[in-house]
């Protein structure tokens, strides 16, 4: 694994922190961790296992991305002949067998830039928004439009494209992967166990805010790549428009020139979600898995939209648009 280094980027993460490093120390040439500001001693808690550490500067806006290119720079600047590296969130644990795995394939596909697997939550069944997030992670396998946050990647591709967009708040993977794509480069997705993630979402706002964050994000791709052929994101972001602005404020608005025909158009909200239901069990998802996924799908549109609306506010205010957290 001489060739192989890796990044972990968190902020107050506790205990899954340790769990993190402590899957991947000792199995690659470097482990750096970037820290955003963390309270509760994880610099120190990362030092203790050997890890190297980079500090954020403060003054400056925290993203993910802004930390993956800085650990990316300090794991070059410790190993300069490194070839792949293996990005990690720090609220989450490798699998065993991944990083061995996914190396093999990059080293015998010179044309993939990124391979990725399945990440799973750790704690599925303690709330039901994690159940929700562990749907969301389980997508197909194959060559694949984007990945996540936690992928292994060929740092000569990383290169190509200048890393990840820094000013991005949310969804600087798949913007990333956009820019790979025009540059002849391939992401895959293996059939494989790849790292275990720990929301801990327990509350129906901490939900709200990361939908309102994916809205942000679908806003802010579809802004940058939104023209053709890529069209990033602009098939999702109609919808949100459609479904979480649109069609409520329209119905309501022309009911009193309709005596009150215009609501039938809310049924539409019933026919969307029985369509996502309808694919999720055809996916294999039992009934109460696909439903609670689609019903939420529907309430989600809302926040997607607030997201959304957020981002061109700021961007007509010619404002920097703000980390949007939903952890403690």
């Amino acid at each position: 694994m001489n060739q192989l280094g890796l990044v972990a980027i968190g902020r107050n993460e506790g205990d899954r922190l340790r769990r993190c490093l402590e899957s991947v120390v000792g199995q690659v040439a470097q482990v750096v961790y970037v820290d955003s500001g963390s309270t509760d001693g994880s610099q120190e808690l990362a030092r203790s296992l050997g890890v190297d550490v980079v500090d954020l500067d403060l003054a400056v806006p925290f993203t993910a991305a802004r930390a993956r290119n800085a650990g990316m720079e300090r794991l070059l600047q410790l190993h300069p002949h490194l070839e792949f590296v293996q990005f990690v969130d720090g609220d989450c644990e490798v699998v065993e067998g991944w990083l061995a795995l996914a190396l093999h394939t990059l080293q015998t596909h010179p044309d993939y830039a990124v391979v990725c697997g399945r990440r799973r939550e750790r704690f599925p069944h303690r709330t039901l928004y994690n159940q929700l997030c562990d749907i969301e992670w389980s997508t197909p396998v194959g060559e694949a439009r984007a990945c996540g946050g936690d992928a292994l990647m060929r740092v000569m591709a990383f290169r190509d494209v200048n890393g990840f967009n820094p000013s991005l708040i949310a969804g600087e993977e798949p913007e990333m992967c956009v820019r790979l794509r025009r540059a002849a480069w391939k992401i895959y997705r293996l059939d494989a166990e790849m790292t275990l993630h720990d929301a801990q979402m327990t509350r129906f706002s901490q939900w709200w805010q990361r939908s309102l964050r994916a809205g942000h994000a679908y806003a802010e791709g579809a802004f940058l790549h939104g023209n053709p052929p890529e069209r990033h994101w602009v098939k999702e972001s109609r919808s949100i428009w459609l479904w979480g602005l649109a069609m409520p404020l329209g119905a309501i608005a022309l009911a009193p020139v309709t005596q009150g025909l215009s609501l039938l158009l809310l049924l539409g909200y019933a026919l969307l979600g029985y369509r996502i239901y309808r694919y999720m069990h055809q996916q294999g998802y039992k009934f109460k898995d696909a439903s609670l996924y689609a019903l939420f799908c529907l309430i989600g549109k809302f926040p997607n939209a607030l997201g959304q609306l957020t981002f061109y506010w700021n961007k007509r205010l010619g404002l920097r648009s703000q980390l949007i957290e939903y952890k403690q």
